[in-house]
């Protein structure tokens, strides 16, 4: 569901679909004028957690869903100028870093990583949000 189409001038949303969308009353992107800001996004693909135990896969997963919710505004990797990667453990940063670099190393974006107690769902291993800019 989208309504990515809207005015240009708009605030524009995308859902993508996940059950915690509707329960917390959010949306998985947003567009505001040059920014488009996609919410902390895992490597659920509706019921199915992918890589279960992972950490390199869970985040490869978790970026290919951001970068597809900024897919619905036009945009790549090439548009992303900040990412925010949460992890559960500080020995999964390696794993976590080769999958970021594969999608933003001729791109880099400023990156944050924090480590966290954990996430909603506990085989969640990382979660990722991304900032993109539109001219």
């Amino acid at each position: 569901m989208t309504d990515a189409d809207a005015d240009a001038g708009a605030v524009q949303r995308v859902q993508s679909g996940s059950p915690w969308e509707e329960s917390f009353g959010f949306a998985r992107a947003v567009a505001a004028g040059d920014r488009v800001l996609v919410a902390g996004t895992t490597s659920f693909k509706g019921d199915v957690l992918y890589g279960e135990g992972d950490p390199y896969e869970q985040a490869r997963t978790a970026i290919t869903n951001a970068l597809d919710a900024i897919g619905e505004f036009g945009l790549g990797a090439g548009s992303v100028v900040r990412t925010r990667i949460y992890l559960t453990h500080a020995r999964d940063v390696d794993e976590v870093a080769r999958a970021h670099k594969e999608f933003f190393d001729s791109v880099r974006p400023v990156s944050t990583l924090l480590i966290v107690d954990g996430f909603v769902d506990p085989r969640i291993l990382v979660e990722v949000e991304i900032e993109a800019f539109r001219d």
